[in-house]
């Protein structure tokens, strides 16, 4: 579930309105298009001077190198060993313009907001051997997105941000159920039974 999101220029803007500092790499690279896992990105994360866009590798090598695992569940992120330190004390926040999804016959969906140019996905991240690497939380699957997968990330609102980067205040938003979002699908097999 969620293996692959994608920048958009235009959320430049909004996102440079919520944060103080931004990591001089991402201001001399321009992040557009889509981020697959192992590559980095720029999440959001609190430093004693507010919001800080920051770069992050996308993926925990959680199985000495063998297996990356790129989501977590929201729902059991905090009975994981592996997911603990990150959840408690490394929460983030991975801006997107959408993200993609393919359903049981291999047909590629995107998910947008329909209300917004960004949608927040709720993560975390740890250092691994020196490196900094993110991990995206999936909750269960609303509406608009149950008929291609049955999860989906776990997307915040732009008035959560801060309640986010609040200990009192996390656990209740692992339980949040995201926004209904826009699906899109250049083809998509039609049935004749339902």
């Amino acid at each position: 579930m969620c293996g692959r999101y994608y920048i958009d220029s235009d959320m430049a803007d909004e996102i440079q309105q919520m944060v103080r500092e931004v990591d001089q790499r991402i201001r001399k690279a321009q992040f557009t298009g889509d981020i697959h896992p192992m590559e980095s990105a720029p999440v959001i994360e609190k430093s004693e001077n507010g919001l800080k866009l920051h770069m992050c590798k996308w993926g925990y090598p959680l199985s000495r190198g063998k297996n990356l695992v790129i989501n977590a569940r929201a729902e059991s992120v905090m009975d994981k060993a592996s997911f603990r330190n990150g959840i408690l004390y490394h929460r983030v926040l991975i801006p997107a313009s959408g993200f993609y999804e393919w359903n049981r016959l291999k047909e590629k969906n995107t998910f947008t907001r329909p209300d917004a140019r960004v949608l927040y996905m709720a993560g975390f991240c740890d250092w691994f051997e020196n490196e900094r690497r993110f991990v995206i939380l999936t909750t269960k699957a609303n509406a608009s997105m149950e008929k291609v997968h049955e999860r989906m990330p776990l997307i915040l609102e732009k008035e959560q941000i801060v309640d986010w980067f609040q200990n009192e205040k996390m656990e209740k938003l692992l339980q949040y159920t995201p926004i209904m979002l826009k699906r899109e699908a250049e083809y998509e097999q039609q049935s004749l039974f339902l």
